[in-house]
């Protein structure tokens, strides 16, 4: 062990988890290792299982933690300042809010949803999309989406920004292209979902 190196650290944790974040988004989630991290951030490489045991702990830990940023993320956009609360400009700004995050992030995000998660991670995920769904539970009331099962609504929203976000990971849609696209997926969702309203109430 180098014995300029401390086994300890004030902030060892939360350093190492941005350190992971930044690993994942230079160079993808296959580059994560503990040894790796623990020589990053400048501590001997057996201090980082005082905190995470294993690999999968630690990869475990990084998506709580995304879903948390993301979870952030989605409240400043819904309860920003001096912007325009009305329903459709706050939901265009979560939906940028959203893409913004998985094509800054599409690694992070990609391991956010894969595979098998422990409780804790199934929590952060259920929480991060908590703005979203009480988004939808006011469209529903103002009559901007059909009424329903808001998680299926929350769903077919995610589906179309998800997927705008990955066409431009794909590179089939340029950076300048998005804010548009994602501009013109809200306006045709609430058309649609508006039309579906306005048939229920007629019939």
């Amino acid at each position: 062990m180098d014995p300029n190196r401390p086994y300890h650290h004030g902030h060892l944790r939360q350093a190492l988890l941005e350190q992971a974040m930044t690993t994942v988004r230079e160079r993808g989630v296959e580059a994560l290792s503990l040894r790796e991290l623990a020589r990053a951030v400048g501590v001997s490489h057996a201090a980082p299982r005082r905190h995470f045991p294993d690999r999968q702990a630690l990869l475990d830990a990084l998506a709580v933690e995304g879903f948390a940023r993301l979870e952030s993320g989605l409240r400043r956009a819904a309860q920003q300042d001096g912007a325009d609360q009305a329903f459709e400009p706050t939901l265009q700004r979560c939906a940028h809010a959203y893409v913004g995050f998985a094509t800054d992030d599409a690694a992070l995000l990609e391991l956010m949803f894969a595979g098998k998660h422990t409780e804790g991670v199934e929590a952060a995920a259920e929480q991060a999309f908590t703005p979203m769904l009480e988004l939808i539970l006011r469209g529903q009331e103002e009559g901007m989406f059909e009424r329903g099962d808001p998680e299926r609504v929350g769903l077919l929203l995610l589906s179309s920004l998800h997927g705008i976000a990955s066409l431009q990971g794909a590179g089939m849609i340029s950076s300048v292209q998005l804010d548009g696209l994602v501009d013109d997926a809200i306006a045709h969702f609430l058309r649609g979902t508006r039309s579906i309203v306005e048939s229920a109430h007629v019939a």
